[in-house]
């Protein structure tokens, strides 16, 4: 379990603390401006909400700011922390009215701990059963009227029961690249960082339309900046940085190469299962489906079919290699 209700650090003061300084995901944010402007003037408890998508996308930030924007304070765990009722319990009982429970990857919870779960969001009760045997007895204490925000980037592992008690359901999406530069220029300004409008933007297509790694590069860079004496981030300084980090123009890293080198220069672009590719490049296949191949599906470099993945022809084309326009009919399972 993990307690992060003071955040001090440089991670954390690099998150907007209230909506008005969030950029991006547009329809999320005036969705939420309604939905807490409304619970603020009812003055009643919040429902509870759950977002989804990819890693990285401001998740945990909306969470943040939810706290801040209904005056509590908010407490961080995890689904996987989430072991046993007493893990909850312990949580629970430090809470106060109007705080914020987040937790991450909430499609790890156990299902026991998941169904203890249940009537605090729906009752705010917690139900503990003490002994054991025929002497077991069920004794259900009072929670503070808290919020609970769930994070997830698998939203189809969640049970049916436990998604349908949260009130608002929202999914963020990858970032469209203006608004990744304006997010990187305001950092830059948080970490006092010099950093030119172009090189905002090289930092941009190289961050995979995610801020997380955008930040993680705009940190890498102001090493250098410090390192190498320079007064700004430009693209001269810039190069050198890409170079170090073995990411191309598209963002692309060693193993984006190394798997597309596997489909298009070991199996010359047939279809190729993904059993196949993962035991190929010696990769877990969780790897290569949640990190590897959603940016290939998003930048058009990856084609899933019945029979296989397969390169398409802007991959084979900045890969260098002959395009293959009409494969052989079999797949490589």
């Amino acid at each position: 379990m993990s307690d992060t209700s003071l955040n001090t650090g440089p991670a954390h003061n690099l998150r907007p603390h209230s909506l008005g300084d969030y950029v991006g995901q547009d329809n999320v944010v005036k969705t939420l401006e309604v939905f807490l402007n409304a619970v603020k003037s009812r003055g009643e408890p919040s429902e509870h909400l759950l977002f989804y998508g990819p890693p990285g996308i401001g998740k945990t930030t909306l969470a943040h700011i939810i706290a801040n924007e209904l005056q509590g304070e908010m407490k961080v765990t995890s689904g996987a922390a989430l072991q046993k009722s007493g893990d909850l319990a312990a949580i629970l009982t430090n809470l106060q009215d109007n705080d914020v429970l987040f937790i991450d990857e909430i499609h790890r919870l156990p299902r026991t701990v998941e169904e203890i779960l249940y009537p605090v969001m729906e009752d705010y009760f917690l139900d503990i059963v003490i002994g054991k045997g025929p002497s077991a007895r069920t004794v259900r204490l009072p929670v503070p009227k808290i919020t609970i925000v769930g994070a997830t980037t698998r939203l189809a592992m969640l049970s049916a029961p436990l998604r349908d008690r949260f009130g608002l359901i929202m999914r963020l999406d990858y970032y469209e690249p203006k608004d990744m530069e304006k997010i990187i220029l305001r950092a830059a300004q948080i970490l006092e960082t010099p950093i030119s409008k172009d090189a905002a933007k090289q930092i941009a297509v190289r961050s995979r339309r995610t801020p997380r790694l955008a930040n993680r590069i705009l940190k890498r860079a102001r090493d250098m900046l410090l390192v190498d004496g320079i007064t700004e981030i430009n693209d001269a300084s810039l190069a050198q940085l890409f170079v170090l980090l073995e990411l191309d123009e598209y963002g692309l890293q060693d193993v984006d190469r190394k798997y597309m080198e596997t489909l298009g220069k070991k199996f010359q672009n047939n279809p190729v299962g993904i059993e196949t590719i993962a035991s190929a490049m010696s990769e877990d296949r969780q790897t290569i489906e949640e990190f590897i191949e959603p940016y290939l599906l998003q930048i058009g470099f990856l084609k899933k079919t019945p029979r296989g993945r397969m390169l398409t022809n802007s991959a084979q084309k900045h890969m260098g290699y002959k395009i293959v326009q009409d494969p052989p009919q079999q797949s490589l399972i």
